[in-house]
């Protein structure tokens, strides 16, 4: 339907043609996606592939240099990130064979895409399930922007990822993916009574008909009662390991990086400051085909820690057709300032349901090659898998 658009009304701005997606604004699914890049107003340095394109999202390409700057910074109104750049970098690395960001340093990629947006579409970004999983801080930022992760309506022009890795130290090369970003039409709220609604026509979290726990989203609690099988309710990052390349996939031995968190009978546990965590929720989560949700990363309502850095589930998450049958959502969590005691089943973050535009022609899941879609407490893809788990 998007291409038969884009044949009739070549020269219409995306925000400006007739929509043929069932709603006139929301996020925009995997095929209007294909359409911007398809119009130029998504553009790229080197072709954008298939495989970027996601149910609900584009993931963004590193370009060939990063710069390692003294602090992390927001450009502001008027001012272009590499005019920023000038001003506090401090040397170049070459990406095109890959090389070393160190952890505890900052850097400024630039990206190999780039936007053309029309007055009514703006984006928001996300680093991607493994980019959160590996505890690399990695945020967008646009030529004067004044917000991390957010592009304005209308903006035109490049694309920096800031990248912050703080466990570990990682190998990263031009064209690696850490971040992807959502592409909005208009700005449709996101009620409590459309997520009740959406809850009793698809449970979006498993939980029995009236303890649906739902306010500025819906709640997700934390699982500490662990596997039954091994025990295990969580993984704690080492502090002195090897480089991890975000290239490879099922290669490194976990134990070599993190620290399993057996349960204990209390079912409770002690975050520690500065620490990185990786556990799971109790609740198994479902995204219906037409909408997207986002985990709210940082909320002091609920304890001084941040439980999401990812935070995005494309829609068809958990869904049984889809290979789902309800997935328990990874939380990537880290304590601020003092040690905080966290108990089985307490609410540690919410998420919010977003409507997207239209049904996507494609869903996250295992016919996509998805590679969370079934997952209990998952470590990022670039870890071993336990014998006969895909």
């Amino acid at each position: 339907m998007a291409e038969n658009v884009s044949l009739l009304f070549p020269d219409m701005a995306e925000d400006d043609r007739p929509s043929l997606s069932r709603h006139s604004t929301g996020i925009l699914p995997y095929q209007e996606i294909q359409a911007l890049v398809r119009e130029k107003r998504i553009l790229a340095t080197r072709a954008i592939s298939e495989d970027q394109i996601q149910p609900a999202s584009i993931d963004l390409r590193l370009g060939s240099t990063a710069y390692r700057v003294r602090a992390s910074f927001l450009p502001g109104a008027g001012v272009r990130v590499q005019d920023k750049i000038e001003v506090l970098g401090m040397h170049e690395i070459d990406l095109s064979q890959g090389a070393v960001l160190e952890k505890g340093c900052v850097y400024i990629v630039p990206l190999m895409e780039s936007l053309k947006l029309g007055k009514r579409v703006s984006g928001r970004a996300n680093p991607k399930s493994s980019t959160g999983r590996l505890d690399i801080f990695t945020r967008l930022i646009t030529d004067g922007g004044a917000e991390f992760d957010r592009v304005r309506s209308a903006y035109k022009g490049p694309l920096f990822a800031e990248i912050s890795p703080r466990a570990f130290s990682i190998v990263v090369r031009e064209g690696s993916k850490l971040c992807q970003l959502r592409i909005q039409q208009g700005s449709p709220p996101a009620t409590d009574a459309a997520m009740r609604k959406l809850q009793e026509e698809t449970p979006l979290v498993h939980a029995e008909p009236g303890e649906e726990n739902i306010s500025k989203g819906i709640a997700v609690s934390v699982d500490l009662q662990g596997d039954p099988a091994s025990g295990i309710v969580g993984y704690k990052a080492k502090k002195h390991t090897d480089v991890i390349d975000v290239g490879k996939t099922n290669h490194y031995d976990p134990l070599d990086f993190w620290e399993p968190i057996h349960a204990e009978e209390s079912k409770r546990l002690i975050l520690n400051p500065g620490d990185f965590y990786i556990m799971a929720s109790k609740e198994p989560v479902t995204v219906p085909p037409d909408h997207a949700a986002e985990m709210i990363a940082y909320d002091t309502l609920v304890g001084e820690f941040r439980v999401h850095y990812a935070g995005f589930f494309d829609p068809g998450f958990g869904l049984a057709e889809n290979g789902g049958q309800g997935t328990r959502a990874v939380l990537e969590v880290r304590s601020h300032e003092v040690p905080f005691l966290v108990e089985d089943g307490q609410v540690v973050g919410r998420l919010v349901y977003e409507r997207l535009t239209g049904v996507p022609d494609k869903l996250y899941g295992a016919a996509l090659g998805s590679s969370y879609q079934r997952q209990g407490l998952a470590l990022a893809k670039q870890f071993k898998r336990p014998p006969g788990e895909a």
